[in-house]
């Protein structure tokens, strides 16, 4: 994927700016609170329906603005030049509306399953030290771009969770928790099913990375947990176990939306005592796998990858790592930092385009 074409208004510090990226790497350089990471912000909210750094209603409006707009044009193929898509977004912080090649959207999953990005913030390191939810985000954006049938089933299994949920609220006997609790554990075997083989066929890729730009972690393994004793029972007898538990607390306590994953490591470490340090080298490889199994299962079409204050969280020896990794792959990539060009190697200024940050302003350089 690569964006030609990104509007942002309202975001942030931003004014009303538009980017014409290029093909390669694009570098966004500006002191700190200059507006550079709302950039990957608008970017993120396309992609994944929500921002890295919290609700859209939590600062991410300019103040006083009753919405903020984004749009975004790009070729799923560069080799196809003419096969440009389009889509915008209009979020007030409560009410969304969305339009995707001229089209409106019903629902921003649409939205976010046409943008292939892949994001690596400050906050990345919750993929491995965070909520299993985070994980669980992880997994479910994978296979949304690489299985085009997962998003009904996940919106099958989603529907089920709820009606379930209502039921145990209101005290529903046990002939129509009978009837939710087969429905649940239909609409679940799909998904445990594909988000097990999805990290999987992950772990190599992750090895892959981790060779790469982070051989201090050894080789990584990933372990899939289904959210319930799935060798021991199944979904449907684990509900029926549950279902005396689930009617006092008022949810259903297992199932795929309980779902877990971890690395685990030939050597030493353990995902609960790694340093900040190697959680964010996990998590950073835990996320160019995802984007090195995109583009191996489009094509080799890599999603655009994004990297917001490389500086902060790679030194430059890892900063180096990561650019030789991904420049055979031909990915789009967006980076902020407050460094001026000079810091960053010749091949890297001269490959790059360079937008200058200030302000709420970006201008090319």
């Amino acid at each position: 994927m690569q964006i030609t074409r990104l509007d942002l208004r309202n975001v942030r510090n931003l004014g009303d700016v538009s980017l014409a990226l290029g093909a390669g790497l694009n570098l966004l350089l500006g002191d700190n609170g200059a507006g550079k990471t709302s950039v990957l912000e608008g970017l993120h909210l396309m992609a994944y329906g929500r921002s890295f750094r919290g609700r859209v209603r939590d600062g991410l409006i300019q103040r006083g603005a009753p919405a903020l707009e984004l749009y975004a044009e790009w070729l799923d193929d560069p080799a196809e030049p003419e096969r440009v898509r389009r889509a915008g977004l209009r979020h007030s912080g409560q009410d969304w509306t969305g339009r995707l090649d001229g089209g409106d959207v019903a629902q921003i999953g649409d939205l976010c399953a046409a943008m292939k990005v892949v994001t690596v913030e400050p906050g990345s390191h919750a993929l491995v030290s965070g909520s299993s939810e985070i994980r669980r985000r992880f997994l479910d954006w994978g296979l949304f771009h690489v299985e085009h049938d997962y998003l009904p089933q996940w919106r099958r299994y989603a529907r089920a969770l709820k009606q379930r949920n209502a039921l145990l609220k209101a005290g529903a006997g046990s002939s129509q928790l009978d009837a939710w609790d087969l429905e649940l554990a239909d609409a679940a075997a799909p998904l445990d099913t594909r988000r097990d083989a999805y990290l999987t066929r992950l772990q190599a890729a992750v090895q892959t990375v981790a060779a790469d730009i982070a051989p201090v972690l050894g080789q990584p393994e990933l372990e899939f947990l289904p959210g319930w004793r799935r060798s021991e029972l199944s979904l449907a007898d684990a509900l029926l176990v549950a279902r005396e538990r689930d009617r006092a607390a008022g949810h259903t306590s297992v199932g795929p939306h309980r779902a877990d994953w971890r690395f685990r490591f030939d050597g030493p470490l353990e995902q609960a005592l790694l340093s900040r340090g190697q959680a964010k080298q996990a998590a950073l490889c835990g996320l160019l796998a995802q984007a090195l199994d995109c583009a191996q299962q489009h094509a080799g079409q890599w999603p655009v990858i994004a990297l917001d204050d490389l500086g902060s969280e790679l030194d430059r020896h890892h900063q180096a790592y990561l650019l030789d990794y991904l420049r055979p792959g031909n990915a789009q990539v967006l980076i902020t930092g407050t460094e001026v060009p000079g810091h960053w190697p010749a091949r890297v200024r001269e490959e790059a385009r360079v937008f200058h940050v200030e302000h709420g302003r970006i201008t090319p350089v």
